[in-house]
């Protein structure tokens, strides 16, 4: 890999929580780079009590994140950074923001969130303190004047397109955290695959038995989540991209108040792979083909058999390599401008 100039040599301290590993592969790429990166995990701890209790009453916890981050302060003291880059900001607090800004004058911050604004109010009471802001979701983009910026996928999923196929072991594959109606979605799209003699995987990950209990009490959703299905440990990348392996078509399901495309939807484009989404919005995507991407309603669910029969197309070269995880972070930084998003 060679070095690229807005990267090479520079140091970044990068928040952000942990998630299916994301944040290790982010460091890496920027490492591949050329940059010298120090990272510190957006949470004081990731254990599942932190994870529900920073969900659900943070202010129960917010002695614990303030005394965090004043050590990070006191360890970043004296060091040179160029970047500071935060990931989704669901816990930096106001106060360190402003005291590192004050102690590296010439750190640029940036801003990316891989969740709607909805999902996480926190993050948008700290967005005045960055210099460059980027969202996913184009609507939050637009109304929060922030610049509009799609996710990407792993250098991994590059090798399963470029491998020759394996057995398929799936028809459908469905991996997501459990929120709003993806039980309830993703059991009638298995159900009309077990119809269709078609075979179906699905994994349910939730933060924590906590936030499960919580959610099952007040949101209606969860109160027909079938509770032996949950898993509360999370898919290591290299499980994800065994499911990927064996699987045709992925199934995404996106949370019904955000716009922007899910992590999954890159994966599958990254892959190669065959998907079936209820985000409408896909469609305004340059790489959108009905004969790779099957839009479903997510209150009236129907599905095509030909859709599992039928061959995948190839995208143009220079929209897929904007979407790896190395076009996005080229662009978040400054790098490379892509135009492909703003229209």
């Amino acid at each position: 890999m060679r070095n690229i100039e807005t990267f090479f040599k520079k140091n970044i301290i990068f928040f952000s929580v942990q998630t299916f590993n994301l944040e290790k592969e982010i460091i890496k790429k920027l490492t591949e780079f050329g940059a010298l990166v120090e990272y510190y995990d957006e949470r004081p701890s990731n254990n599942n009590f932190t994870k529900g209790i920073i969900r659900l009453k943070r202010s129960f916890y917010q002695h614990k994140i303030d005394s965090y981050y004043k050590n990070i302060l006191n360890l970043s003291k004296g060091k040179h950074f160029d970047f500071l880059f935060v990931n989704k900001g669901e816990v930096i607090p106001v106060f360190f923001l402003k005291q590192f800004k004050i102690d590296h004058p010439a750190c640029v911050f940036i801003f990316f969130t891989w969740d709607s604004f909805s999902n996480n109010e926190y993050s948008k009471s700290i967005l005045n303190y960055f210099d460059r802001k980027f969202s996913f979701d184009p609507e939050d983009a637009k109304k929060y004047e922030l610049t509009f910026r799609p996710l990407f996928f792993l250098d991994a999923y590059n090798k399963i397109k470029k491998t020759k196929q394996l057995p398929i072991n799936y028809d459908i594959l469905f991996i997501g955290t459990a929120h709003s109606d993806r039980y309830l979605i993703s059991s009638k799209v298995m159900h009309w695959a077990r119809e269709s003699s078609l075979r179906s995987f699905c994994y349910y990950y939730m933060h924590g038995k906590l936030v499960y209990f919580y959610k099952k009490q007040f949101d209606k959703s969860f109160q027909k989540f079938d509770y032996s299905k949950l898993s509360f440990k999370s898919l290591s990348t290299d499980e994800i991209l065994q499911l990927y392996r064996k699987s045709k078509v992925i199934l995404d399901i996106n949370h019904p108040n955000q716009n922007g495309l899910t992590m999954r939807t890159f994966e599958s484009v990254g892959a190669g792979k065959k998907l079936i989404t209820t985000n409408v919005e896909i469609r305004k995507y340059p790489f959108y083909n009905p004969k790779n991407i099957f839009v479903i309603d997510r209150d009236n669910i129907k599905l095509e058999l030909s859709f599992f029969t039928s061959d995948y197309e190839e995208i143009d070269s220079e929209i897929y390599d904007s979407m790896s995880i190395g076009g996005w972070l080229k662009e978040i930084f400054g790098e490379k401008e892509i135009s492909f998003w703003k229209n």
